[in-house]
């Protein structure tokens, strides 16, 4: 049977692992609330923020659940990501996005906010390939096209270097940093901000729509067909953003990555040269910002599972390592392109 509900912003009230509250009975009711029918197979995929199951439907073929969150998103943020999605489907844009079902894209059920999308399968595309850098550029441009239409109103703006104190204040707070690296982690914390507010000031830029978390882990590829997945963390910021995350390797072979990045970027939309130089905050920025979320999450019984080294001396080692590295980094050249 059908069941027809209006959304409404309903305040979380979990204990501290709501989760656990998540049971396959609940998610598989959540579902026939809209009404489908569950065959009883319920695989969780793998995804720690929130949580996503396939889940099987009778006599059709499965769908892909998407349980957020409790507390992190609002209802009205988390539509501003669905619109997005919707907005660049209806421009043939190839992302995955909800389902509208009733009318909405986002429901409720026993405290949850979920969506629910198609099942789309692929692998992750091999981003060493240029061509398929290429062919990645060409659909980053025309997303960002369709960003910079409109702006968010409800999803956050970039990061920036007075984010730093915060996110350190959450990894020291947490406990898991061995005692010994705290005083030279707060120094680099230090050096890291002093640095990049004078490098990298906010509003310099003209900030749009972006996807936000643009690693091979979020791009799938099936027989030539490359989909753009999960815009859970889109946010209002720099194109660069969604563009260095595609890179990676010795200097060289960033440059020739980014080179075949810009020639598919620029079929459709100019390359913004003017944020190169900004590559290696927008890394420092999601270094820290990494360990920080970690350390925040580490009450979701998930996470030491699925961590289980950071609270040991290897990791926080090369933790500071990485963020000393970083601080020599934001000093040399940026990358740089010549435009054509």
């Amino acid at each position: 049977m059908r069941v027809n509900f209006r959304i409404v912003d309903i305040p979380m009230t979990h204990s501290e692992h709501p989760y656990t509250q998540l049971t396959p009975e609940t998610v598989m009711d959540a579902i026939e609330s809209l009404g489908y029918l569950c065959d009883a197979r319920n695989i969780a995929l793998n995804s720690y923020e929130n949580r996503v199951y396939q889940i099987g439907i009778e006599e059709d073929v499965p769908i892909i659940a998407k349980f957020y969150r409790p507390d992190r998103w609002s209802a009205a943020a988390i539509r501003e990501e669905h619109a997005f999605c919707l907005q660049l489907q209806e421009e043939e844009i190839p992302v995955v996005a909800p389902l509208v079902i009733h009318g909405q894209s986002l429901h409720h059920w026993q405290g949850f906010y979920f969506a629910v999308y198609p099942r789309r399968g692929g692998h992750a595309p091999e981003l060493t390939r240029l061509d398929d850098l290429e062919l990645i550029g060409r659909w980053v441009a025309r997303l960002h096209q369709v960003g910079s239409w409109e702006s968010f109103q409800h999803r956050p703006a970039q990061s920036t270097a007075d984010h730093l104190d915060g996110w350190a204040e959450q990894v020291l707070k947490s406990g898991l940093m061995p005692p010994d690296y705290n005083d030279v982690y707060r120094s680099l914390i230090r050096d890291l901000a002093t640095t990049m507010k004078a490098q990298f000031p906010p509003d310099q830029h003209r900030h749009i729509r972006l996807h936000g978390d643009m690693h091979n882990g979020n791009l799938l590829l099936r027989d030539d067909q490359l989909y753009l997945v999960d815009f859970d963390d889109c946010y209002q910021g720099l194109p660069m953003q969604d563009i260095w995350m595609l890179l990676s390797g010795s200097q060289d072979e960033q440059r020739s990555q980014l080179d075949a990045i810009r020639k598919g970027y620029e079929v459709f939309r100019p390359f913004p040269y003017d944020e190169l130089r900004h590559i290696e905050a927008l890394r420092t920025l999601r270094i820290i910002k990494y360990a920080a979320w970690l350390c925040q999450r580490w009450e979701d019984p998930a996470f030491p599972m699925a961590f289980p080294w950071l609270d040991g001396h290897r990791f926080w080692s090369e933790h500071v390592l990485t963020l000393r590295e970083q601080l020599a980094a934001l000093y040399n050249e940026p990358l740089t392109l010549f435009a054509n």
